[in-house]
C-alpha cells in the first residue's frame, strides 16, 4: 500500500465530501470496515468517491465491488485501456474530479512508454465526449464486440461521475488551481500512483462482500462473458434496486424511469438535461405531490445532468430525508439507473425498466 497516498486521502475525504458524513476508519466496523480494508489495500487510497457511500454500507460495498472488478482486477483488457474509458466517460459527463484522478492514473501508465505513446495514452485531451464507444470497442480483443470489462468500466464511471458531481468538490486539487497547472499536478499524482496502477489484482476478491444475485438482469447481459464483472454488476444492481425501494418514493421512481425512456436513442451521456438551464427538472417534478418534488428534482438532475446539481437541491431533499443513508440512497439509485441505461446502449442490450 502507498501509505503516504492513503494518509493523504484519509484527510481528503473529510474535506472533499459535501452534504453527508463519512464514517471514519477508526469508527468503522462490520461491512464498512471490510470494504475500507480492501479499498486501501487494493486501490492504495481512501478514495472519497467510494467512501462517500459509507452511511449506506450495502451501497458502499456495491460501489467498491463495481470499481474493483471492472477497473482494477486483471482480465483481457489492460489497465491503460480501462483508464482511457474512465477518462472519456468522465469528460462526457462533465466530471472534472474523475478526469483529474484518472488522468493522473493514465499518465502513470504511459510515463514509461516513450514520448510518442505517452502522448496518446496519457493526455486526457485525447478523449472527447463522443469517444466513449470508440474507446470501448476499439480496445476490444474481439473486433466489433465490446469487452465486458470495458463496458463495465463505462457503467461504473457513468455511475461514479454522477455521485461525485453531487457529493464531492469539483477537483481533488486545491480550489482555484489554474487550468494551466492541472497537467503538472496530474503528472505529480501519476508519479505517486506509478507502482499502484501496475499491480495485478486477482479477479473476484470483492464478490464476497455482497450476496449472490444471479442471474444478471437482461440489460446487463453483456457482462456475462466475464464472471467477475458479471458477478459484481449483478450484486450491485440488486443493492441499488433495494435502495430505490427503501429510500425513493414510488412516484419518483416512476417519474425518472419514464423520463429516461424518453431519452433512449440519444447519445446516452450525462449532460443532456433539458438545455443550459435547470428549469426542466423542476417542471417535470411539478407533477409530483409537494412533499416529493425535491426528491424528484434531485433524482432527475442526478440522472440526466449531474453537473447541474447545486447545494440547494441537496438541502431541499435533506429537509424531507430521514438521514444521510437516505440521501446517499436516493442519489445512488438515480445514478445507477441512468448508468445502466448508458451501458446498455453501448452493449446493444435492451434498457432496464420502461
Amino acid at each position: 500500500m502507498n501509505r503516504l497516498l492513503s494518509r493523504a486521502t484519509r484527510r481528503a475525504a473529510r474535506t472533499h465530501v459535501r452534504h453527508v458524513g463519512v464514517v471514519a476508519p477508526a469508527a468503522a466496523d462490520g461491512l464498512v470496515a471490510r470494504v475500507y480494508a480492501q479499498l486501501e489495500h487494493d486501490f492504495g487510497m481512501f478514495a472519497p468517491p467510494v467512501v462517500v457511500h459509507s452511511a449506506a454500507p450495502a451501497l458502499l460495498a456495491a460501489c467498491w465491488t463495481m470499481l474493483r472488478e471492472t477497473l482494477l482486477a486483471r482480465g483481457r483488457a489492460d489497465r491503460a485501456a480501462k483508464e482511457r474509458v474512465a477518462v472519456a466517460v468522465s469528460l462526457a459527463n462533465t466530471c472534472p474530479y474523475c478526469v483529474d484522478v484518472h488522468g493522473a492514473a493514465l499518465h502513470a501508465l504511459s510515463a514509461d512508454r516513450g514520448a510518442g505513446r505517452a502522448g496518446r495514452g496519457g493526455d486526457v485531451r485525447d478523449a472527447r465526449v463522443r469517444d466513449v464507444e470508440r474507446w470501448v470497442r476499439g480496445a476490444s480483443s474481439h473486433p466489433g464486440k465490446a469487452e465486458p470489462e470495458l463496458l463495465g468500466v463505462a457503467l461504473t464511471f457513468h455511475y461514479l461521475n454522477r455521485v461525485v458531481n453531487v457529493f464531492l468538490t469539483e477537483s481533488p486539487f486545491p480550489a482555484g488551481t489554474p487550468d494551466r497547472l492541472r497537467g503538472s499536478l496530474r503528472s505529480l499524482v501519476g508519479q505517486m500512483l506509478h507502482r499502484q496502477v501496475r499491480r495485478s489484482l486477482p479477479p473476484g476478491a470483492s464478490l464476497e462482500l455482497l450476496p449472490d444475485a444471479a442471474p444478471l438482469p437482461a440489460d446487463l447481459a453483456w457482462a456475462a462473458g466475464s464472471p467477475h464483472v458479471g458477478g459484481a454488476l449483478a450484486r450491485a444492481a440488486a443493492a441499488f434496486e433495494e435502495a430505490g425501494r427503501r429510500w425513493v418514493p414510488e412516484r419518483v421512481r416512476e417519474l425518472l424511469l419514464t423520463d429516461l425512456a424518453r431519452q433512449d436513442g440519444e447519445d446516452g451521456q450525462d449532460g443532456g438535461g433539458g438545455g443550459p438551464g435547470r428549469a426542466w427538472a423542476g417542471e417535470a417534478a411539478a407533477a409530483l405531490p409537494a412533499a416529493e418534488r425535491a426528491a424528484g428534482r434531485l433524482a432527475l438532475l442526478t440522472a440526466r445532468a449531474s453537473y447541474q446539481v447545486l447545494p440547494v437541491d441537496v438541502r431541499a431533499y435533506r429537509d424531507t430525508a430521514e438521514d444521510d443513508a437516505a440521501v446517499v440512497g436516493m442519489v445512488a439509485w438515480a445514478a445507477f439507473t441512468a448508468a445502466r441505461r448508458s451501458a446498455a446502449r453501448l452493449g446493444g442490450a435492451p434498457a432496464a425498466g420502461r
